[in-house]
């Protein structure tokens, strides 16, 4: 049985929105100044750790524009050109690049693909999704790169009305440009 594994990027004050997209609200690409080597060896070394993605329309779409055209990036380019992609949408009827469209209920196709899948999927960006599978106790692991930046708006990981949950630190990390990376598991029952 697999995990399900999200991966976000935020700011100090928890915005998850437009890490590296210029143009979707003004603060947008608000991550790229601390993306480096050591950034980019651990993103590649954790997406070949993976087997697939679990992706919202939103950031599939997004996605899917930019990666297959994409190259080098230490193998990352080829990775997620490579890998599956499951994509949660209710208005997609065709989806290229890798990837299986879940028009059902998420919920229980997400919690199917745990028990199909050997390996983890991994949840990046995907807000809407990430709050279903949040709601649902559906996230295995939290894996959290805090950037050393307040935006003061933009869409939150954890919003306004989030059910509390009691968190389990796993292992935490520096990284030079100030980003920390926490990884979190859920404690059950709390």
């Amino acid at each position: 049985m697999g995990k399900i594994i999200m991966q976000q990027f935020i700011t100090l004050d928890g915005v998850m929105q437009a890490p590296g997209d210029l143009y979707e609200f003004e603060y947008g690409g608000w991550q790229r100044s601390y993306v480096g080597e050591e950034h980019l060896a651990l993103i590649v070394e954790q997406a070949h750790a993976v087997e697939a993605l679990l992706l919202g329309r939103k950031t599939y779409e997004s996605f899917a524009a930019t990666w297959p055209s994409a190259t080098g990036m230490r193998g990352l380019a080829d990775r997620m050109n490579g890998m599956s992609k499951f994509v949660a949408s209710r208005t997609l009827s065709h989806a290229d690049w890798n990837a299986t469209i879940i028009h059902g209920d998420v919920v229980e196709e997400a919690a199917k693909l745990k028990q199909e899948f050997r390996g983890d999927l991994l949840v990046v960006g995907s807000g809407d999704l990430a709050q279903t599978l949040m709601k649902h106790h559906l996230i295995d692991e939290y894996r959290l790169w805090v950037h050393p930046v307040i935006l003061g708006r933009g869409q939150r990981l954890f919003r306004e009305g989030s059910e509390k949950a009691a968190m389990r630190l796993m292992d935490a990390k520096t990284l030079r440009s100030g980003v920390a990376i926490h990884i979190y598991q859920p404690e059950i029952g709390h």
